[in-house]
């Protein structure tokens, strides 16, 4: 029962990684947009806080990234052999 709850809270938390980065796509494209609309003289209230916003996002969503419930099987290589030195 155990494994079939971690099962749950993966997919869970795939599901809102899933919904967190069509969000985080969707301000990005809005960001651009309201970029776009500015020149050299003028910086809008409005792309500030879209950047504010992005930025946030993105944060979720790499700390979404870090969360595996359970066990995940190790993706670092193993150490490189250490050369053996003639004594």
């Amino acid at each position: 029962m155990h494994a079939q709850q971690l099962k749950e809270a993966n997919k869970k938390r795939q599901q809102d990684l899933k919904n967190d980065t069509d969000k985080l796509f969707q301000l990005a494209t809005e960001l651009k947009a309201a970029v776009d609309k500015t020149n050299e003289n003028m910086l809008s209230l409005e792309v500030v806080r879209k950047a504010d916003e992005v930025e946030k996002l993105a944060k979720r969503v790499r700390e979404k990234m870090k969360e595996t419930v359970g066990t995940a099987p190790s993706i670092e290589p193993p150490p490189p052999p250490r050369p053996q030195y003639p004594r």
